[in-house]
């Protein structure tokens, strides 16, 4: 048979179009269906590149006998977690009420409103200790559905009330330098001495954390724990996790850093390129690059958003069989797949990151795949209204909402190729950008309001910034960049809202304690009107560390300045000049290269 899946936007989707089970997309027609038939709804949540969800693919789902009693009892949905994160982050917080082994595939049994009532993960087709058959699992949860559903009714009520109050959040002072020193030093308590990193197995690389503890405030405040963050980029770099061809897969199985998870995801890739190049690790950068432009680029400019840990070796299926082979020895063996959604916040934080090292590392080709990437997303990546939506895929829009997230962040990536560029339209639509996320834009999944379902539970960093974090950071930055106080006082306010959770549970807070130590140290602002953008003084300035490096002619100082960015009032001066600020408060201009101080 072939079910609903086959004309979806989403790879993940389309694999399981011709299952015997009758699958429905994430939607109001299969809530509307429970809802006729009386029956739960079984929701199956992966994506393209997650190994183990091709495993219960082949073993379950593909199986007609278990797809008879999936379309017998219940109502199946399969959603893609990258397209839909809401969907994936409420029913993951719900599962951690009947498991702690969370991951993918997620499988959730919900009430026809879509309130969970059990949940689990991975499950085999027949009982290996301590897990359950797949099938023995779908008997138990209609018996307990049809024979004590009151029960099983007040038992999602529950999670789902449990949830909500979980998000509530109460304002508090901002963090001052000593405590976000102490909370650096609370997360370096749990580096493993041994091998680098945080943890023990499976072994992540986190690099929202990581970035936290490369901040100057925390160099100044917690030296120690800085340097942690060099000794994980180091031990990384250096194992199994990073492929011969410069790219980090997901994680580490073991706490040495060997047997990788083989898929490759953008957002890890992207985010360790910016802790790389804080770092100063110049081959690291030029690895991690090297994947993004030449693996994940599509046609159109934008990047994919990861690539598969199996492929075909001999006709037969292989998860990582193609990472062992030697570079050379690829050539002849066909890639793993790369899933080709350009996902809006994804995409910002690649642009970002290949705009600031094409900078700093002075490789133009980084800063024009960056432009070729903004270029994609904001042509491709709207709806019919020309509002930014979640992903696209072939220059087919997702209907999928962007997130706030995916405002924030891809906001925060426009605003540094506009300093890469020196090209202000990358800054006023990234402020346009960023002002629709803070006046409500990128909002929760409509279906999940309606069900009364919370979608953000927490404000935790995952693989990527929460949305809380993301938008507090691109307010940071278009303050740093003179476009108002409104912005820094965003940041504040967001900050202060989620300081105590953020102090009392730092590992999980990164991206929010970095903007923390942004707001409590007076940012270094350093512009450079100049016609010559690779000459000795524009290259003083990209070597030195700022939170702002400008290189701009003229008339571009005075495009940005009219755009009304005001750190760049004043400078349009025809004579080559560096302007080094702290907080708008800007010393003599200089025009000798020496004079330009590589530190703070």
């Amino acid at each position: 048979m072939t079910n609903r899946l086959a004309e979806t936007l989403s790879p993940y989707l389309r694999a399981h179009a011709d299952n015997p089970v009758d699958w429905y997309p994430w939607g109001e027609e299969a809530f509307a269906e429970a809802q006729r038939r009386d029956v739960p709804l079984l929701i199956s949540i992966g994506y393209s590149t997650c190994h183990w969800c091709h495993v219960m693919a082949r073993e379950s789902f593909a199986d007609p006998a278990t797809a008879a009693l999936i379309n017998d009892g219940f109502v199946a949905v399969k959603v893609d977690r990258e397209e839909h994160p809401q969907v994936d982050g409420a029913y993951m917080a719900a599962a951690s009420a009947f498991t702690q082994n969370l991951g993918w595939p997620l499988t959730v049994f919900t009430t026809p409103r879509g309130r969970t009532f059990y949940a689990g993960t991975y499950w085999p087709p027949e009982a290996r200790a301590p897990m359950p058959a797949f099938r023995d699992v779908l008997a138990a949860v209609r018996e307990a559905w049809t024979q004590r559903r009151a029960q099983a009714e007040e038992s999602a009520d529950a999670v789902t009330e449990a949830l909500a109050r979980a998000a509530e959040t109460s304002p508090s002072d901002l963090p001052d330098p000593a405590a976000i020193a102490a909370a650096a030093t609370a997360i370096a308590q749990r580096e493993d001495p041994q091998f680098g990193g945080f943890g023990a197995a499976p072994k992540f690389p986190v690099a929202t954390t990581l970035r936290f503890l490369q901040h100057p405030l925390v160099r100044e405040g917690a030296p120690d724990a800085a340097a942690a963050a060099g000794r994980a980029l180091a031990a990384m770099a250096d194992s199994d996790l990073r492929d011969a061809d410069g790219g980090f897969f997901r994680y580490a199985t073991q706490r040495d850093w060997t047997v990788p998870h083989y898929e490759r995801m953008l957002t890890d890739n992207a985010q360790l390129l910016d802790v790389a190049r804080d770092a100063g690790d110049e081959q690291v950068v030029r690895g991690i690059a090297a994947f993004l432009v030449g693996v994940l680029r599509r046609e159109d400019g934008g990047f994919g958003a990861a690539q598969d840990s199996e492929s075909v070796i001999d006709g037969a299926r292989s998860e990582g069989g193609y990472y062992l082979r030697p570079v050379p020895e690829r050539a002849e063996l066909e890639p793993p797949a790369v899933d080709g959604k350009v996902i809006t916040g994804w995409n910002g934080l690649a642009i970002g990151a290949l705009a600031r090292a094409g900078a700093a590392f002075d490789e133009s080709a980084w800063i024009d795949a960056a432009v070729a990437a903004a270029d994609a997303v904001l042509r491709a990546n709207r709806d019919s209204d020309g509002v930014l939506v979640r992903a696209s895929l072939d220059g087919w829009a997702s209907a999928a909402v962007a997130t706030v997230a995916d405002l924030a962040l891809l906001a925060d990536g426009l605003f540094a190729l506009a300093l890469a560029t020196g090209e202000v339209q990358w800054a006023t639509t990234a402020r346009d950008i960023l002002d629709h996320a803070i006046a409500g834009g990128g909002g929760r999944d409509p279906l999940l309001s309606a069900q009364g379902i919370a979608s953000s539970p927490d404000h935790t960093d995952g693989d990527l910034p929460s949305d809380a974090a993301a938008v507090a950071g691109a307010a940071l930055t278009a303050w740093w960049l003179g476009a108002g106080e409104g912005y820094r006082e965003e940041a504040t306010g967001i900050v202060r809202t989620l300081a105590a959770r953020s102090l009392e549970q730092p590992f999980a807070h990164g991206t929010l304690l970095r903007v923390a130590a942004g707001l409590a140290l007076p940012p270094r602002q350093l512009v450079v009107v100049t016609a010559a953008r690779d000459g000795a003084l524009a290259d003083a300035a990209r070597g030195a560390e700022a939170e702002v490096v400008a290189v701009v002619a003229p008339d571009q100082a005075r495009r940005f300045a009219d755009a009304g960015f005001a750190l760049f009032e004043g400078k349009d001066t025809t004579a080559e000049r560096a302007y080094d600020c702290r907080a708008f408060v800007c010393r003599l201009p200089v025009s000798d290269p020496a004079e330009v101080s590589a530190t703070r």
